[in-house]
């Protein structure tokens, strides 16, 4: 843990130990949950999202938007939170998102999201928890 208490550079095992099966998958594996199944896609209310896997806080809750996508949609992350990624896997072309702090896969990002920034952050719901 660093100076805060945030979680960051374990291994396997151990985030095996912290996270949920499902957790683990998306996280760590860079699995995605099933569109429409995430707790948080219909979470409102003012607040943050935070990484599931260290508590770092990602996404602030006057950015999600109704997007009909099934994930939870962002128009913008908190600054540095992030970090996006060329993803060519499964014969596509994708900007892979991904926590700063401990590098859990998060979804990914597109150009199809509403004005001002354009962007739609496409998360999925078992890598956030909402505080």
């Amino acid at each position: 843990m660093d100076e805060k208490g945030v979680k960051k550079n374990l291994s396997n095992e151990e985030w095996k130990e912290i996270l949920t099966k499902e957790q683990y998958h998306i996280l760590r594996e860079k699995g995605t949950e099933a569109p429409f199944s995430g707790a948080h896609l219909k979470t409102e209310g003012e607040g943050i999202f935070t990484c599931a896997g260290c508590g770092s806080k990602l996404f602030d809750s006057s950015e999600k938007f109704k997007s009909g996508t099934g994930w939870p949609s962002f128009m913008d992350a908190i600054v540095g939170s992030v970090n996006l990624c060329s993803d060519l896997s499964h014969g596509m072309n994708r900007t892979e998102v991904t926590c700063s702090n401990c590098g859990g896969h998060l979804g990914h990002v597109f150009d199809d999201g509403p004005k001002p920034t354009g962007k739609r952050y496409c998360i999925n719901s078992l890598s956030l928890d909402f505080e």
